[in-house]
């Protein structure tokens, strides 16, 4: 498996277009997971934003611009985690967005409200991507959506993480070790787009649920 930020050798970005198993993938495990498990994800779909409503009102869900294929932008949509004006608490805190800014996330962050926290745990927030994933704006299985100011972090790895679709989850998600720093999480990404395959999106996948499961990484 690939270590370390990718500054040399970059492999060319990928041509046009992705495997035709991708679209088709996503749509017949996206809508049958909604008519085999529809009674859970009935309940989860009306629990949650009954909790998030009751825990700190509105709104119930968090919208934000994400980079996708090709430099597109769209709006990636989670349930809300956060106090409604996280964002200006942020940027009102020099050091706390010091600290965001190195791997835009928080470990403890003081933002989150007490549902939230639960939901990170079992990753539960991310739910409504499966929107996004129906849309075609995301895929199951890919790199993560990231905002723009992200994009410099990739270096000369940035064509080619815009070559594909992002993903629900990817190989670095899967893993969730909490020490993941970003450079490596884009050493992992760019083994991803090189690897991907039908096989190693199922792999991924499978690999996903335990790690969810134990709730490695997730804060």
């Amino acid at each position: 498996m690939a270590t370390g930020v990718l500054q040399q050798d970059v492999p060319r970005a990928e041509a046009a277009g992705e495997p035709r198993y991708k679209r088709a993938l996503d749509l017949v495990l996206t809508i049958g997971a909604h008519v085999v498990l529809s009674p859970l994800l009935l309940l989860l779909w009306v629990g949650i934003p009954l909790a998030i409503w009751l825990d700190s009102g509105r709104p119930i869900f968090y919208r934000q611009r994400r980079l996708g294929r090709g430099g597109a932008t769209f709006m990636i949509i989670k349930f809300r985690t956060m106090v409604a004006d996280a964002e200006q608490r942020l940027a009102g805190d020099r050091e706390l967005r010091a600290q965001f800014l190195d791997a835009y996330k928080l470990r403890d962050d003081p933002r989150i409200t007490r549902v939230g926290r639960w939901l990170r745990a079992w990753s539960l927030d991310e739910l409504p991507q499966l929107l996004n994933v129906l849309t075609g704006e995301m895929t199951l299985v890919g790199p993560r959506p990231i905002v723009e100011e992200e994009l410099s972090k990739y270096g000369p790895c940035a064509d080619r993480l815009l070559s594909v679709r992002p993903g629900l989850t990817g190989l670095w998600q899967a893993l969730r070790h909490e020490e993941l720093d970003y450079p490596r999480r884009v050493s992992l990404d760019m083994e991803y787009i090189s690897r991907r395959s039908l096989a190693f999106d199922l792999g991924i996948l499978l690999r996903t649920g335990p790690s969810v499961l134990g709730r490695r990484g997730a804060y």
